[in-house]
């Protein structure tokens, strides 16, 4: 069991997310988290999966020269591509509301890539998630917006909050990658890496 094999070793997650919190409550790991602020910008050039694996890296970055031998870092970052464009965190009502008309009544994909830190290595990996919205209301656009104020959401949904239970058509992939974390891919990795 991983939970066993990991006795001897620290779990730190970089997240503020309370989904991510979760996730590995439920996967049974014990883990502390440690936060540092830093700067969201990447180079323009950069597309899809390459956008949050930069990110992922960038956020491993802040902790440099503070791990410990058996210390393992875990940072990530999840973007919603749609039509070659990231639709990041909206800023305001507004912002919500032209990002899920953008995404209504079509397929868009949400990448989060997860970066793997000790002080021997670093692995970066990412899971891909196709999804596809109905053609969604004004009225329910607006209804979700201000009960759920989804501002702290890529592509300003969740698809574990009401949006996602009457909106979501279709899904090919990990699910809880959409949720915020590839569950079974940051299982899998802690595995190989403390063998």
């Amino acid at each position: 069991m991983l939970k066993e094999n990991l006795k001897d070793y620290t779990l730190i997650l970089a997240s503020a997310s309370p989904r991510r919190h979760q996730f590995f409550k439920e996967m049974e790991l014990e883990f502390e988290v440690r936060l540092k602020s830093v700067e969201e910008i990447y180079p323009s050039e950069l597309k899809a999966a390459e956008i949050s694996d930069y990110l992922a890296k960038l956020k491993a970055s802040a902790f440099k020269n503070e791990l410990e031998a058996k210390d393992v870092l875990i940072t990530s970052d999840t973007v919603v591509w749609h039509k070659n464009e990231s639709l990041a965190k909206a800023a305001n009502d507004t912002e919500a509301e032209n990002m899920l008309k953008k995404l209504s009544g079509d397929w868009h994909q949400v990448i989060t890539s997860v970066c793997f830190t000790t002080i021997e290595r670093q692995i970066v990996l990412n899971s891909i998630t196709e999804v596809k919205f109905k053609n969604l209301t004004p009225e329910e656009i607006r209804f979700y917006i201000e009960k759920f104020t989804p501002f702290d959401k890529a592509g300003a949904y969740g698809i574990q909050e009401w949006i996602g239970l009457i909106g979501i058509e279709e899904i090919k992939g990990s699910y809880t990658n959409v949720v915020g974390l590839p569950t079974q891919l940051v299982y899998e990795t802690l595995t190989k890496i403390i063998e």
